[in-house]
């Protein structure tokens, strides 16, 4: 089966990977933050992905925008791990874990932004 062109990018395989990753740390929330605040990372997570996905079929133009909106995504990733760690739900060891992917994401969503002009 071959692969789609999105599929190839590093950045892309590499926010996969934290799909899964957030997907384990917030197995261990509490019971009544599961349609708050895990459901909100979840999504928050899956949204850098399908953005790269979705746009990588779209103009130059709209591709920029895309990845421009997996940006935003990645940095509300970022605010609700700091919210975490303030509820006690994470360690700040987990929330460095955390903000050091996805500053990689976000520099390499740059560099992608910056190679379609």
């Amino acid at each position: 089966m071959g692969m789609h062109n999105f599929e190839k990018l590093d950045v892309y395989q590499r926010s996969v990977d934290v799909i899964d990753w957030m997907y384990e740390l917030t197995k261990k929330y509490p019971k009544e933050e599961m349609f708050l605040m895990v459901n909100q990372m979840r999504r928050a997570a899956i949204s850098i992905t399908l953005n790269i996905a979705e746009g990588s079929g779209r103009s130059k133009k709209e591709f920029a925008h895309f990845l421009n909106m997996s940006r935003t995504s990645a940095y509300e990733c970022t605010a609700l791990l700091q919210i975490s760690v303030r509820r006690k739900y994470i360690t700040r060891i987990e929330q460095i874990h955390g903000y050091k992917e996805l500053l990689i994401i976000i520099k390499m969503l740059n560099k992608l932004k910056s190679s379609l002009k």
